[in-house]
This record gives C-alpha cells, sequence and structure tokens, in this order.
C-alpha cells in the first residue's frame, strides 16, 4: 500500500475558537459552535433538520445514509448547543418561519451552504489564518479525548470507523507532550515519596 500523506495536524484552541466565533456573521456562530463541541462534518451540520433534534432530552441524531460511512449517529448536545437550539427553535417560532433544517442561512430561507469568504475574513480577523472549517473535526475529536472521554465513544461521535484515521485526528501538541512529563514525574514523585 503507498504511504497516506494526510497529516495535518491544525486545531484551534478554546481561545482562538471564541474569538474565530465572535468574528463571524450571527447566523454562522451556532454552525461552528455545533462544528467545534460534536466533531461532525459540514454537510452533516448544515442538512440537519429538527426531526433530527430532541430539544426534551438534548439529543441530536444522525440516520444511517446521513453520514460519511452510513451509520447513523447519537450525541448529545451538552447545555451550550442545547441552549443555542432552543434559541434557533424559539426564534423560529416567533417569526413564524416553517422550514425543515435547524441552522440557517444568513437570509433564513434556506440551510447554510457556502460561507468560505466569511470564513476566510473571520480567520485574517481572529488572527488565525492557516484554519479550515475541517479543523474543527479535529478539534472536537482532540478536545474530547483530553477531556477524558473514551477512545471508543469519541470514535462513534464523531463517526470514526477505525482507529488508523481516528488516530489521524487525535493530534498531540508540545502542551500535551509536556503534561505528560509533568504528570510523569508527579507519579515517580508520589511513588519515592516526594511531594
Amino acid at each position: 500500500m503507498l504511504k497516506e500523506k494526510n497529516f495535518r495536524k491544525v486545531f484551534f484552541e478554546h481561545a482562538d475558537f471564541l474569538v474565530l466565533r465572535e468574528n463571524l456573521p450571527e447566523h454562522l456562530r451556532a454552525f461552528v459552535t455545533f462544528a467545534y463541541k460534536t466533531g461532525w462534518r459540514c454537510s452533516e451540520i448544515s442538512c440537519l433538520m429538527w426531526v433530527q433534534i430532541d430539544l426534551k432530552n438534548g439529543v441530536a441524531m444522525l440516520n444511517p445514509c446521513e453520514t460519511k460511512n452510513d451509520d447513523g449517529r447519537t450525541v448529545y448536545l451538552g447545555t451550550e448547543l442545547q441552549l443555542i437550539l432552543e434559541h434557533e427553535w424559539q426564534a423560529r417560532r416567533k417569526r413564524n418561519i416553517i422550514l425543515p433544517y435547524v441552522l440557517l442561512s444568513e437570509k433564513g430561507t434556506d440551510k447554510i451552504t457556502r460561507f468560505d469568504k466569511a470564513w476566510r475574513t473571520a480567520c485574517k480577523n481572529a488572527k488565525v489564518d492557516d484554519r479550515l472549517f475541517h479543523d474543527l473535526r479535529r478539534t472536537a475529536i482532540r478536545n474530547r479525548i483530553r477531556s477524558g472521554v473514551p477512545e471508543r465513544v469519541a470514535m462513534m461521535v464523531s463517526g470514526h470507523k477505525t482507529r488508523s484515521v481516528f488516530e489521524r485526528y487525535n493530534i498531540v501538541s508540545a502542551h500535551d507532550l509536556k503534561l505528560a512529563a509533568r504528570r510523569q514525574e508527579e507519579y515517580l514523585n508520589a511513588q519515592n515519596g516526594y511531594n
């Protein structure tokens, strides 16, 4: 087999993401927050419909055949995403807009499709010029692993079937390596009775 050269190792630190989000147009902020928190692909988020959302239980679902690997997926939203989607639902009801899509374009007439210019402008203004939207996927996976979520669960949320592909998204940074050395030192010191 040929050696794969897909080694992009770019992700968002939390502070960078917050600055980027503030520089985006209002209608895109919920969209990128959803990507940052779930790691779902752009097309999965843009096609998300209200029938796939259970606000009462804080769940979003992708049905089989709606994903790249044809497997269904469920994600529990967490407080911030649940509040964002409840706000979207209430705003829609208030304006009496009946559209199936959860996140709407700037005009509010259809799903979000293209936003590359707004993305580039926001990245430039946030001083994170080298970022792609897909880097949010890598970031969500990395954040999930760093927060202690078991890798198998992280793979189910992101939709990765194989470890080899998943590992390309689970990026280790210099900070991670430094933290590992510090934890090892603390562990060994504890073994020797040092504090």
